[in-house]
């Protein structure tokens, strides 16, 4: 098994860190000199060797294609930002800093570890023959469909391991006693009786009155234009060609159509069911030929009883049968269709008219004696009922396949006469659709091509906006293109004064408001620490970090941070948009009985601090090795948004 192991280990390695080692995943293999591409420029350092553009440039793209295998839609242009790149770097970094602390204190990944690690992944277990073997072939094709070697895969898994081994001795050993956990969450975790008053800025609204030199101030200060911007947007036209469009141009013969009547009689007849009471006598195929005889004797004389007596059969029923999952209900197995039953049973029951008795059926579970006491379905629908029915099918699947020669020419059309929709919308017999105020992201509600946010991009792209030009045909959904043109844009600006008044009058009303309440809060605040005995107008309530109680989480987080040994205690909270509150503290209580069982919170708290540890010892490993990114780093991840 090792051997195979080790001569195929491309696809073990991908799984291992996919499934296995999530920082491994997002930021890439690193380390390996066949990477770099000749001189490259240095975009960091570490212990002396350069980890050079071309490296940085790999890891990017390999972080791409991995989610994008994962999540097929997703826009690649959501990782061509200066912080998703910063944090491939960083990746990089911090994997060359492990695999050289790894070197300098000859830390090796074992062939006994690497097997076992490989055999914990639980991928590998369904690669295996039905004899329980391992499939080689299956375990191949799975790593070629990964792109990679066998080779690779277990350098590099070997490489993750050696690295994990680097701060494990550090973060695997730190602990959290009783003591030390149970006084860090009692302080977390701790309850506090609280009483609060508000200042809302609703109630102070009707105080004030901007000034028109109040307005124009707050307009004009560089820090609120965009409060008062007007987006981008443009007048558009464009076509959508899709299934439903190619339909309209297709015609269906009557001879075509009853053809497929007759082809697809099943899909239009209601599927027939019975409804049958049995009475059994169990008698198993393999039970001794005796047993069956008196079995079915039993079944005979039973049956003489119920043709004699008809109405009888459900007390026959609940006294003789021997299944039990029907004889409490007197025998009856309701509705059912042809293959639910076994087939001497089926033939027997599907064979009788509503009210007929059959005689013994021998099956292999014994004799039946059945009578049928329902029947449905078995109903056909005539041409003429499902003609729109088979002829909107034959259009559909005649549609299908012209789509992909009418996409080309679709495609073809809209960027050789970029000009005008119209050739394609006439050749096609389109609709020419028309869209005002279109933005760049998709609007509130918006549907179909609108709502796509590759056909915006394209419409607001150089070529589109500039050149007055169609845009490229761009496959909005499923058999669907759109190609659409700008009629009419507008850049981004500010928008007048005069339009947005209203607007810049609520606001500083607002912020007016807003300074009313936190002077009249503050002024409270003082009276409070001056008169503690002043009694609040609100009742007290008891909160934590876990139970709000309806309390503004600001005013939670500001009376769980106020000092609690001298009570009691009073804080002003500001209340962003919506005022002032005055909290004061009455008593400080003991943990929140919700928080949580003991036990997993004193691990939680040493896995924190092994993490925390374990990222100290990191930084000591980066500052010993010289670890630095170089100027042109910054200068190539700002240049993913053209910064």
């Amino acid at each position: 098994m090792f051997d195979f192991v080790r001569k195929h280990t491309r696809l073990l390695q991908f799984i291992l860190v996919l499934l296995i080692f999530p920082s491994f995943v997002f930021f890439g293999i690193q380390g390996y000199s066949r990477f770099t591409g000749g001189e490259n420029t240095p975009v960091a350092k570490v212990d002396g060797h350069d980890i050079t553009q071309a490296e940085w440039d790999a890891a990017q793209r390999e972080q791409v294609e991995r989610v994008r295998r994962q999540m097929p839609g997703i826009d690649a242009k959501l990782f061509d930002t200066p912080e998703m790149k910063q944090q491939v770097l960083d990746g990089l970094v911090r994997d060359r800093v492990l695999i050289t602390a790894a070197d300098k204190l000859h830390l090796m990944t074992s062939n006994e570890r690497l097997q076992r690690e490989l055999l914990a992944i639980p991928q590998l277990a369904t690669l295996k023959k039905p004899d329980g073997s391992f499939d080689v072939d299956a375990y191949k094709a799975l790593l070629q469909a990964q792109g990679m070697s066998p080779e690779m895969f277990e350098a590099r898994m070997r490489q993750d391991m050696t690295q994990r081994q680097v701060l494990q001795g550090v973060s695997a050993t730190a602990f959290g006693t009783a003591g030390t956990s149970g006084a860090a969450f009692d302080a977390l975790l701790q309850q506090r009786e609280i009483q609060v008053q508000r200042f809302d800025v609703k109630d102070y609204l009707a105080k004030v009155s901007p000034s028109d030199a109040d307005l124009q101030a707050y307009y004009k200060a560089p820090e609120n234009a965009a409060q008062f911007e007007a987006p981008e947007q443009a007048s558009i036209e464009y076509l959508v060609l899709d299934l439903d469009a190619i339909k309209k141009g297709i015609s269906v013969s009557e001879d075509e159509l009853r053809k497929y009547y007759a082809e697809n009689e099943k899909r239009y007849t209601t599927p027939e069911e019975r409804r049958a009471s049995h009475i059994l006598l169990k008698a198993e195929k393999s039970a001794p030929a005796a047993e069956r005889e008196k079995a079915k004797a039993q079944a005979e004389a039973l049956l003489a009883e119920v043709k004699k007596t008809p109405a009888s059969f459900p007390d026959l029923a609940r006294k003789h049968s021997d299944d039990p999952g029907s004889a409490q209900r007197g025998g009856d197995l309701d509705y059912f269709g042809r293959g639910a039953m076994v087939k001497p049973f089926e033939d027997a029951a599907f064979g009788l008219k509503q009210g007929e008795i059959s005689g013994v059926v021998e099956s292999d579970f014994g004799y039946h004696i059945i009578q049928v006491t329902g029947a449905r379905g078995g109903e056909k629908k005539t041409f003429e009922q499902v003609r729109a029915e088979i002829e909107d099918e034959a259009k559909k699947q005649q549609a299908q396949t012209r789509f992909a020669a009418a996409a080309v020419d679709f495609t073809n059309m809209v960027y050789e006469q970029a000009d005008s929709l119209k050739p394609a919308a006439e050749k096609f017999k389109l609709e020419v659709r028309s869209a005002p105020n279109v933005k760049r992201s998709p609007a509130q509600g918006a549907t179909g091509a609108l709502a796509n946010p590759k056909f915006l991009e394209a419409l607001f792209g150089t070529d589109a906006l500039k050149n007055k030009r169609n845009t490229e045909a761009v496959e909005v959904g499923p058999n669907q293109l759109a190609s659409g043109r700008v009629l009419q844009y507008s850049a981004a600006h500010q928008r007048p004064f005069d339009e947005v008044k209203a607007m810049v009058r609520d606001k500083v009303a607002a912020k007016q408001a807003a300074e009313l309440a936190r002077k009249e809060g503050e002024a409270r605040l003082a009276e409070l620490r001056k008169s503690p005995e002043t009694a609040m107008p609100s009742a007290a309530v008891t909160i934590s970090r876990s139970q709000a109680r309806d309390v503004a989480r600001e005013v939670v987080d500001a009376a769980l941070r106020a000092p609690g040994d001298k009570l009691p205690a009073f804080v002003g909270v500001e209340l962003p948009t919506q005022g002032y509150a005055v909290v004061k503290i009455a008593k400080v209580l003991g943990r929140d009985p919700a928080a949580g069982d003991p036990q997993r919170l004193q691990a939680q708290y040493g896995q924190a601090w092994g993490d925390a540890e374990g990222q100290a010892y990191l930084a000591a490993l980066k500052a010993r090795f010289r670890a630095e990114t170089t100027p042109a780093a910054a200068k190539a991840a700002s240049a993913a948004t053209g910064g």
